[in-house]
């Protein structure tokens, strides 16, 4: 009777870290080579938003299609008490995810009782009376919306231009990943991880679903009233059409399109879906197109993305991208298994 081999899946943890080093390296050369920097600081503040989207969709198996009330609670902090009120900017960005997280479980204490589609219509519910009282409250904005938000000030430093705020956002999204990282590999991370199997086998195991859902919800909603206070400050202006529904809409092809579930997968996410809609915008102002052409290529991009990742890539581009890794680096390191090995391998298991 023979031994069989253990074999040992070969360990990336490294080579991840210093993957992700470099792609931090890379994020912080880029706005060095850009003359405006617009896109960019979009595209890293919905990262942001995605990474907690994909904690509360990916890892706690909930639906939300109104993150971007949360961005608006973020945006409303910084306009509102810096404008109205005359607070410190500083404060007030400091003041932008807490609010966020309070309302994300103010209202998900409730909320968090529905399931499936029940769920993400209710999200989007919020979404759409924060837009009816942010055109309806002067204090608000009115529906003019609140102009004249002064810069960010860190004591005497004042962020001038688009550079600060650029690296601004890429302290926010490194931030945010450490803390989703903290939390999925916490014992609470664990929990959250048995809800997306199924909730009644979480809760005979002693995870308090209701309690865990708003916990995480809370967090999605800080990281979404961060990305939203950095990102009045960067316009600066807000009104109830900074936040529509249609971009909470593309957080969540975001997710999906990265992979949910992941760390990376909000970041990837963003970036791809963000490219891919400049390019359709770049294509639409081309000459001879009519002014249409745009909102239709933007509908008509998500649309393709979608069909596209459900057919070929469903678990999303880094799932995939990384078992692909994985299958390779176990063909390199391990030693192929003999072919007397096989066959008595094969008679055992008979």
């Amino acid at each position: 009777m023979s031994t069989s081999a253990v074999r040992v899946r070969p360990s990336l943890g490294r080579a991840r870290w210093i993957a992700a080093i470099v792609v931090f390296i890379v994020l912080a050369v880029i706005p060095l080579l850009l003359n405006d920097l617009t896109f960019f600081v979009q595209t890293v503040l919905a990262a942001v938003v995605v990474t907690g989207l994909s904690l509360f969709m990916g890892y706690a198996g909930q639906v939300s299609l109104g993150q971007s009330a949360f961005v608006a609670v973020g945006g409303l902090t910084v306009a509102a008490l810096t404008v109205n009120l005359g607070l410190p900017p500083l404060l007030t960005l400091v003041l932008a995810p807490i609010l966020g997280a309070a309302v994300a479980a103010l209202i998900g204490w409730p909320l968090l009782r529905l399931r499936g589609h029940y769920l993400a219509f209710g999200t989007l519910a919020v979404l759409l009376i924060i837009q009816t009282v942010m055109a309806t409250v002067p204090f608000l904005g009115g529906g003019i919306g609140i102009f004249g938000i002064p810069p960010l000030s860190i004591g005497p430093i004042v962020f001038s231009g688009q550079l600060p705020y650029a690296y601004l956002a890429l302290a926010a999204l490194a931030g945010a990943m450490a803390v989703a990282h903290n939390l999925v590999n916490s014992r609470f991370g664990r929990g959250i991880r048995a809800l997306a199997g199924s909730e009644s086998a979480a809760a005979s195991s002693g995870v308090p679903v209701l309690r865990s859902k708003v916990v995480v919800f809370a967090v999605a909603g800080a990281f979404a009233g961060l990305a939203g206070g950095i990102g009045a400050f960067f316009t600066p202006f807000v009104s109830q059409d900074t936040y529509p529904p249609f971009t909470s809409f593309g957080y969540v092809i975001m997710a999906m399109v990265g992979g949910l579930g992941t760390l990376w997968g909000g970041v990837v996410g963003a970036v791809v879906l963000s490219l891919w809609l400049q390019l359709l915008s770049t294509l639409a102002s081309l000459p001879g197109l009519p002014p249409t052409a745009g909102p239709i290529l933007q509908y008509a991009g998500y649309g393709v993305v979608l069909v596209v990742f459900l057919l070929l890539l469903p678990r999303g581009i880094v799932p995939s991208v990384g078992d692909a890794v994985d299958r390779w680096a176990t063909r390199r390191r391990l030693p192929p298994i003999p072919a007397d090995e096989q066959e008595e391998e094969r008679v055992d298991a008979r």
